[in-house]
């Protein structure tokens, strides 16, 4: 295996760990992205190299950066996919946002899945309505989707060698 290809499976891990657990990514963990694409990119291709991560890291951070701003997607993410597309370059980057997005969707249908499955046959009172004793900070970990897994999974496919 080549170290891009560790590089994204430990920055993955990393971020999918700490997203599930907490809800949030350490910034520290797109920075080893970021220095990692980099420290690779320009050590296989020299100036060009730091060229592609330059780009990369560019199109990663602009490829979320609308669904941040519209509210959807938390800013861990967005320097997440960025930090990946230095580690990619930007012809490989496009790739891997294709590929989470379509494990995005199949991971958020399952949360939704999942969620009204708990509500059907979720804890009820005598009256049949749902109990509600969840703090604030729960019911916004329940309404949240961590979305790192999605973004390391389609790093790692668009890293799995073609034909």
């Amino acid at each position: 295996m080549s170290m891009q290809i560790w590089i994204a499976i430990l920055v993955g891990l990393a971020a999918v760990m700490d997203d599930l657990w907490r809800r949030h990514i350490a910034n520290w963990i797109p920075a080893a992205a970021l220095a990692g694409g980099f420290g690779w990119q320009i050590g296989t291709a020299g100036w060009s190299g730091a060229l592609s991560a330059v780009l990369g890291t560019a199109a990663g951070f602009a490829v979320f950066l609308i669904f941040f701003l519209l509210g959807g997607m938390g800013g861990g993410d967005v320097k997440l996919m960025a930090g990946f597309g230095a580690l990619l370059g930007p012809g490989r980057l496009f790739e891997a946002a294709l590929w989470t997005a379509g494990v995005g969707g199949i991971l958020a249908v399952g949360a939704l899945g999942w969620k009204t499955l708990r509500a059907w046959t979720g804890p009820k009172s005598a009256a049949g309505m749902v109990e509600n004793e969840l703090s604030p900070e729960e019911r916004q970990r329940e309404a949240s989707i961590p979305y790192a897994p999605a973004i390391a999974l389609g790093v790692w496919l668009s890293l799995v060698p073609k034909g």
